[in-house]
Order: structure tokens, then sequence, then C-alpha cells
């Protein structure tokens, strides 16, 4: 099949999503190159993928699940507890991060040639995806290690994983844009990823917010998705807040949506002004 390529200053919706389609090469060649990149001259290499998250679950299993008493007795599940909520949050702060800086960091490329600007931040997410497997090897071993058979519904675990991504380019494609006209954005980044870890439920459990504070706490879109993964993979140690997890959903296609839209009017400037 083939395919007519119009470079205009602001082209229609319609043909700007199908030049995406005729870019699908790139967007992979981009993706390769951020899997090679990311760990290129370094000792121990993807390693890293797993010494990351196994390491914030040993803190926040000895500070909250010890020191504060929410382990009842069996560090070991509880461990299993915060390893679940930290593959959704490490797989969304990766992302996020990844795609903020994305632009300034291939401001060459954009600065030269034509291609849909939404490819950049969009490639983030291969390289978040591939340490999320890597990370839900390592808890599939330790719920195994301490005998916890996930339940029937683990299939449902994609959804899941499908609404972070939703939530995590969201956020992404809003300050991607923004970091190229306003680089301050490059400092709020890392605050924003270090507070929402505090502010999420990785290190205790939803159930510990006061149940008329808790469709409040749900405006925090990861807090539906980490609970999700919580049900799907834990079973009936994990109840689930209805209202929170549909809330999220709203609220995540809407970061999407507007994400998406910011950026395609912010995109026709990027040249200009990277």
């Amino acid at each position: 099949m083939r395919y007519q390529l119009i470079i205009e200053a602001d082209k229609p919706h319609r043909r700007y999503f199908q030049d995406l389609w005729v870019y699908r090469e790139l967007f992979w060649f981009l993706a390769w190159r951020d899997i090679l990149v990311r760990y290129k001259q370094t000792v121990i290499g993807i390693a890293w993928s797993v010494i990351r998250p196994l390491l914030a679950m040993i803190v926040f299993t000895v500070v909250f699940g010890v020191l504060m008493g929410r382990a009842e007795g069996d560090p070991g599940q509880y461990a299993v507890v915060v390893y679940a909520a930290m593959l959704p949050w490490q797989f969304f702060a990766n992302t996020f991060q990844e795609g903020a800086n994305s632009l300034l960091t291939n401001a060459a490329m954009i600065s030269k040639v034509y291609f849909p600007r939404l490819i950049v931040p969009t490639t983030s997410m291969i390289v978040s995806l591939i340490d999320f497997v890597i990370s839900l090897v390592i808890l599939a071993i330790l719920m195994g290690v301490f005998r916890h058979v996930p339940p029937a519904r683990v299939v449902l675990l994609p959804l899941f994983l499908a609404l972070g991504m939703v939530t995590a380019l969201g956020a992404a494609f809003w300050v991607s844009a923004l970091n190229v006209k306003y680089r301050d954005f490059r400092y709020v980044v890392p605050f924003v990823v270090q507070f929402g870890l505090y502010i999420s439920p990785v290190g205790f459990t939803s159930d510990l917010v006061p149940g008329n504070w808790r469709l409040l706490y749900s405006l925090n879109p990861m807090v539906g998705v980490i609970d999700g993964f919580r049900w799907c993979l834990l079973g009936a140690d994990s109840a689930m807040y209805w209202p929170g997890v549909f809330l999220s959903l709203i609220l995540s296609f809407l970061l999407f949506v507007s994400g998406v839209a910011f950026f395609r009017g912010m995109e026709r400037d990027f040249a200009d002004v990277i």
C-alpha cells in the first residue's frame, strides 16, 4: 500500500495520526535505541531494573511493615504486598520521567527532520515495559517463595497495566511539551515523582485511608492502578474500592486525551523553540 506524505505546519488530526502509522518503523528504531542506551557502559546493566524496585520494597517493608507494625508478624507477605504496588508505580515513574525529557534529548533530530513528534515521548514507554516484565518475573519468584498463589482474576492484570500506560503517557505528553518552552519543568519532574510515591498506596494499602476520604484520595489516578494490581495478584488479601477505580479510569482518560490535544497544540513551535 502506498502512502502520500504531506508536510504542513498544522496537519488535520486524521492525517497526523495516519503519519503515526507511516512512521511506525521510526518508533521501533527509537525504542530500540533507548533500550541500548539505557544501560550502556553500566557494570551490571539491565540488573538495575531489578535492584531498584527490590531496594524500594526492602525500605518500605522495614519502615511501614516492621517499624510501624503493618506487617502483623509476617514481613514476607507484606513485602509481596509492597512489591505488587512497586511494579505499576515504577512503570509510571520511569515512563513519566523519560517521556518528560525525551523532546530535549532528541532536540537535534526534532529541529531538522519532520516526523510526528508524539512518537518521541511514547517510545519511553517501551523501555519501562521491559523493566516491568523483568520485575514481574521477580514478583512471581517472591510469591512462590512465600507460597502466595494468585487468584484466577490475575488474567485481568493487563487491563490495569493498560490503565497505567494511559496515565503515564498522558502525564508525559503534558510535561514534555511544557518542558520545551519552560525548562524549569525538568527540575519539577523528580519532585513530582518523589512526592507521588509517598501519596500513592505503595508502602501502605488504601484501606488505611478513612472511608469518607477514599473517593477524594482516588483523585490520584495511580491509586486505582495500584489497587487494581493488588486486587489481581493478591486475591482476598486485597479489597477493591470500585468507585475509586472508576474515578481513576475517567481521570486517566481525560489526562491522556487532554495531553494529546495540548501536545498537538504546542508541537508546531517545537523546532523553533527547542
